[in-house]
Formats: structure tokens, C-alpha cells, sequence
């Protein structure tokens, strides 16, 4: 495994991340389908002895149930885990979700992440969306932030899905630690402005979705078709005519992977830790297998040329539309 340090104050974690969305199961609007925890706790454990020491989960996966599989399998070793979480995303007894990045909701949130993850502390703590519906300012959200710091609760600061104008506007408070963005070989809108501005900025950067939902895996074909209770199904990406061009797409890209003897998928990691903003690239996980075939991207390097290629190929991919809570 290799070590990168999260922006120029962060700590120094693994190039590929547990992702934790998939682990969160059945039962809630942006599921995966359902997931045996005793199978997610074998893939936390697996990730930990590959040397993965940074494992990301979220307070809405599974409406709260990711975060308890998380510290039930690393109860016992958590000084060997970069822990990092999220909040903003909250629910109600109907399971309906919206956002909130207000002070008291914050407080309140990071209670409960903490006990449900059995430690005392977050080693990072990210604001999942912008708040576009309680409408807290990016000022009230990084107050409360600063609250937790000062009480010990979280160690670093992180914010996932913010463009520009809102880090620039965090920025005039304090340091963010980290940002998280969509970004991969078929969704690669932020090299053109997230990932300069962050690298400038010293801000680390955690991409999430490096294999798109699962498109960069190599396991579909045209005829592939999502369980309904997988968001997946109702993804214009991952259904009819664009999920048939984006397969089209991955064709190509395996056709390059196979030239350099590896998977499209390692290819489709090796790709974004290329960009040297990039700190960590998280591997959605359900199953051991996904993070041991995911390890050999640690030591692919692709040059110019080979960037350039894919680059051309994913030109013409179909938009990759991400759902409210990843």
C-alpha cells in the first residue's frame, strides 16, 4: 500500500479507501440492495490487513447502520484507522431524507455518528451536501465544526460536494481539511476547476465513485439490468440508452487496460490517483474481492499518452448523474 498526506495539515492515509455506502444495506431510498454485515465486516477486516487505513463512511448509509458495521469490525484497532464520516444528510421516522448543515442539527448529528461507530472521536468529519434546504450559511456550519474541534470530537474538517464559490467561502473561516468530489475517468468535470483550485488551496482531495457506481468495474454488459431495489436502476446512467453508451465506452477502455496487462478497473483507479491534487480514491466495498482486486492500481503508473487515450475514449460517455446522498 502506498501513503499520501490529506492536504498540507491532514493526517497521512491510504491511496485507496473503504467506502462504505454499499455496507449501509437494504431498506432506505439510495440503496445498493441488501448486504450481509458479517460479509462487510470480512471486507473491513481483509482492507485493514492489505495496509487500507482509511475507511469513509456517512451517518444517512443505511439510515445509520454503515456506521455501526464500521465500528463493531474495527473495535479493537482503532488507533489503526483513519475514521472519516459524514453529516448533513438526516431523516425522519419515514426514512425521508433532506439536509441540514445548522449548529444544533450538527451537534446533535455528531452524537449519534459517535455512538454508533463505538469510538470518541472522528478522525474526519465532512459535510455531505450543501444545505439547500434548513439554508444554514457555510458560516453557521463551519462554527459548529470549529466547536468540535475545540471539544475534541473531531480532529480534521471536510466538506463533499462543495464547487469553488462555497470552499472559497469556508476558506474565509478556516482551513478545510479535505474535499470529497464525484470523479472518475467517465465523470471528470473536476480536473477542471475543483482539483487546481484545492491543490492550491493545500486541500486534500478523496474522490469518490473512481469506478463509476460501478460502470469502471468490467462486471456489466448492455444486457445487464439493476435489481429495483438498487438506486443503480433508476440511474439514466445505469439504464436504457445511457447506460448502453457508457458500456460501449467501458469496451474501449478494457480494450486499454489489456494492453497494460491489468483490469479496467485498476486502470480506472490508477487514473485518478494520477492527478497529483488527488490524496485517496475510495473503493466502494460489499465483498473481500473488492478491495484485493482493487491493490494492484496502487503501483500503475500511466503516462501522457495513455491519459490522452482514455481521455478521448470517455469523451463520449453519457453523463454521470449522482443521487442526493453519495
Amino acid at each position: 500500500m502506498q501513503y499520501r498526506k490529506l492536504g498540507k495539515n491532514g493526517p497521512v492515509i491510504s491511496v485507496i479507501g473503504f467506502g462504505a455506502w454499499a455496507i449501509g444495506g437494504g431498506n432506505w431510498n439510495y440503496t445498493w440492495g441488501n448486504q450481509e454485515d458479517r460479509l462487510s465486516h470480512n471486507s473491513i477486516r481483509t482492507a485493514l490487513d492489505a495496509g487500507i487505513n482509511f475507511f469513509d463512511t456517512a451517518a444517512v448509509y443505511g439510515l445509520g447502520h454503515s456506521e455501526e458495521v464500521i465500528g463493531k469490525a474495527l473495535k479493537g484497532d482503532r488507533d489503526k484507522a483513519v475514521i472519516a464520516t459524514k453529516f448533513g444528510l438526516v431523516w425522519d421516522e419515514q426514512g425521508n431524507v433532506s439536509r441540514n448543515g445548522t449548529y444544533a442539527s450538527i451537534l446533535r448529528e455528531v452524537e449519534a455518528s459517535l455512538r454508533r461507530l463505538g469510538t470518541d472521536y472522528i478522525d474526519l468529519y465532512q459535510m455531505h451536501w450543501p444545505d439547500t434546504d434548513a439554508k444554514a450559511s457555510v458560516e453557521e456550519t463551519i462554527r459548529a465544526l470549529e466547536k468540535l474541534l475545540q471539544d475534541g470530537k473531531i480532529r480534521y474538517v471536510g466538506v463533499s460536494n462543495f464547487p469553488v464559490a462555497l470552499l472559497e467561502e469556508a476558506l474565509k473561516i478556516r482551513h478545510v481539511d479535505s474535499l470529497q468530489p464525484p470523479y472518475s475517468i467517465l465523470a471528470a468535470d473536476a480536473e477542471k476547476e475543483l482539483l487546481p483550485y484545492s491543490q492550491k488551496q493545500g486541500i486534500g482531495v478523496i474522490a469518490y465513485s473512481p469506478l463509476a457506481s460501478g460502470l469502471l468495474s468490467g462486471n456489466y454488459n448492455a444486457d445487464t439490468r439493476f435489481d429495483k431495489q438498487d438506486w443503480r436502476s433508476k440511474s439514466p446512467s445505469h439504464s436504457g440508452e445511457g447506460f448502453k453508451q457508457n458500456i460501449a465506452v467501458v469496451g474501449q477502455l478494457k480494450e486499454v487496460a489489456a494492453d497494460l496487462g491489468i483490469t479496467v478497473a485498476q486502470l480506472a483507479l490508477a487514473y485518478v490517483l494520477a492527478h497529483p491534487a488527488l490524496t485517496s480514491a475510495l473503493v466502494g466495498v460489499r465483498k473481500p474481492e473488492h478491495i484485493l482486486k482493487s491493490l494492484p492500481a496502487v503501483d500503475v503508473k500511466l503516462d501522457d499518452a495513455v491519459l490522452a487515450k482514455i481521455r478521448t475514449i470517455a469523451a463520449s460517455a453519457a453523463r454521470i448523474e449522482m443521487p442526493i446522498n453519495e
